[in-house]
């Protein structure tokens, strides 16, 4: 019969208050034995003792015999060729005439290796010195880009010792980001640690994994101008490096929310910038002594040197610069000037800018572009052409793509027509489109608007100095003019 809390609590209160346990297993009905088990509380009605029996079969042989086959299997280090429950049982059988059965062996099996293993969830307590060690991962957000919903990827770098953080985001994981976004690093923490910790991805690993990994060769070339050693960790053990797991999920639940809205992806570069520096002056990390910035201070003086000379981390290709004044970079094309037409120049392809360069003379630069098939023009680039050919003006490309349709409805007003309007891209190119929009506002809708009139507002004139006397600080005296407007023929008021 099972026993209810009731009735229990009823057997313990009225034995202390001195009834026999006859008479409560009498009033009770139950049996007296049960009443002498709970009346004086060393038992209890919902214990229940865990059912622990090893079959008679398993004697120490057996176990014994079982653990030597463990130990054959390390030893012999196959991991294709290690014995199984199944190959135990059948040599038990033969060598040992064990006359249990198959499940029993299986069960013994698994409970000796659970006793010789480690728990694969097991994590080992790690400790860093100052200047040891940063860790390094990516991760993935959401923003607004210029109104547009765009996925970007956060590297995220971690001080192992003082958890000093920096935060970034491109627009692709590529080598180019990922070296460039280690140089910033430095930059940011004005140091480099001894070792860097990081995973087995393909823009780091050439071959192998963890400890075997061979990393690629641009890879060692980086590594080796900033003096410091690749560590990478096993496949799927984020364990090895929890800091910088930890602060992936970090800086999206308190960089990026709300969700920013911003107008490129260097403004959220900046944001990001400013966050990782309020996060060094203020935060504390649970279960350190001390904050961030106490520690980032004492490992400072443990990080090597950032050196003179900044390494290339762009991916770089020379191209000719077609008749279209345009070049082509990873399957999108983007503007030089017309000057360079036919020439060979060289574009640096970063994780999230183009940078043109003719001669090491830089001629343009661009937002990178990740998509296909895409062409971006810069009107600046096109304006000398335009004078030569100013028939094609509205239907220009790099006109209809960087104007917008404000400024070419009112240009169409112009009286001089297709050249006058050349004049004012120059003043777009020189002073900015909005600037000339605000002039637009000052002339009057019923004045025909002119270049001119938009150049005289853009020559704003300085206000005369004006000096105030005190009429006593300078005594002035009278003069007499009536013989010289004689003299010159001036009327002379009666």
């Amino acid at each position: 019969m099972k026993i209810e809390v009731d009735m229990y609590k009823d057997i313990r209160q009225s034995f202390l208050a001195g009834e026999s346990q006859r008479q409560i297993a009498k009033r009770l009905g139950i049996a007296r034995q049960t009443v002498k088990k709970y009346c004086e509380g060393a038992d209890h009605p919902d214990a229940r003792k865990p059912y622990e029996r090893t079959p008679d079969i398993i004697t120490e042989d057996v176990k014994q015999f079982i653990l030597d086959c463990f130990k054959a299997d390390e030893q012999e280090h196959l991991r294709k060729q290690k014995h199984t429950a199944k190959r135990i049982y059948d040599r038990l059988v033969e060598e040992r005439n064990f006359a249990g059965a198959e499940s029993t062996i299986r069960k013994a099996v698994k409970n000796l290796k659970g006793e010789q293993s480690v728990p694969p969830q097991a994590i080992m307590p790690l400790s860093y010195e100052p200047g040891e060690a940063v860790q390094i991962d990516w991760g993935e957000a959401t923003v607004y880009i210029d109104n547009g919903k765009t996925k970007v990827h956060i590297f995220c770098g971690r001080l192992s010792y003082s958890c000093d953080i920096f935060v970034q985001a491109f627009k692709s994981p590529n080598q180019e980001a990922f070296l460039e976004a280690q140089q910033l690093m430095f930059d940011f923490f004005s140091g480099i640690s001894k070792r860097l910790i990081f995973d087995n991805a393909k823009v780091a690993v050439k071959e192998g994994f963890g400890q075997y990994a061979k990393p690629q060769d641009k890879y060692l070339s980086f590594s080796s101008h900033y003096a410091f050693d690749l560590d990478f960790c096993n496949p799927g053990k984020g364990n090895e490096k929890s800091l910088v797991e930890n602060l992936v999920g970090y800086a999206r639940r308190n960089f990026l929310v709300p969700v920013p809205r911003v107008s490129s992806i260097d403004e959220l570069n900046q944001k990001l910038w400013n966050a990782c520096l309020k996060y060094r002056t203020t935060h504390k990390v649970q279960n350190r002594n001390h904050s961030v910035k106490t520690m980032y201070q004492e490992e400072l003086r443990f990080l090597g040197a950032v050196p003179l000379f900044r390494f290339d981390t762009s991916k770089t290709v020379v191209v000719n610069v077609d008749d279209y004044s345009t070049v082509r970079f990873e399957k999108n094309n983007y503007s030089v000037p017309t000057k360079y037409l036919r020439k060979d120049v060289t574009v640096k392809g970063y994780g999230n800018h183009i940078r043109i360069l003719y001669h090491n003379v830089e001629i343009a630069t661009f937002t990178r572009c990740y998509s296909s098939g895409q062409t971006q023009y810069k009107l600046e680039h096109y304006i000398d052409l335009l004078q030569r050919k100013p028939r094609s003006i509205f239907n220009a490309k790099p006109v209809k793509e960087n104007v917008t349709a404000a400024l070419l409805n009112w240009g169409k007003q112009l009286p001089g027509g297709n050249k006058e309007m050349v004049k004012l891209l120059r003043l777009c190119v020189d002073y900015g489109e909005e600037k000339i929009l605000s002039i637009k506002n000052l002339i009057h809708s019923h004045v025909v608007p002119t270049v001119d009139m938009v150049r005289a507002h853009l020559n704003e004139t300085t206000e005369p100095t004006v000096i105030y006397i005190s009429p006593n600080e300078v005594p002035v005296e009278a003069v007499d003019l009536t013989e010289y407007d004689k003299k010159y023929g001036m009327a002379v008021q009666e």
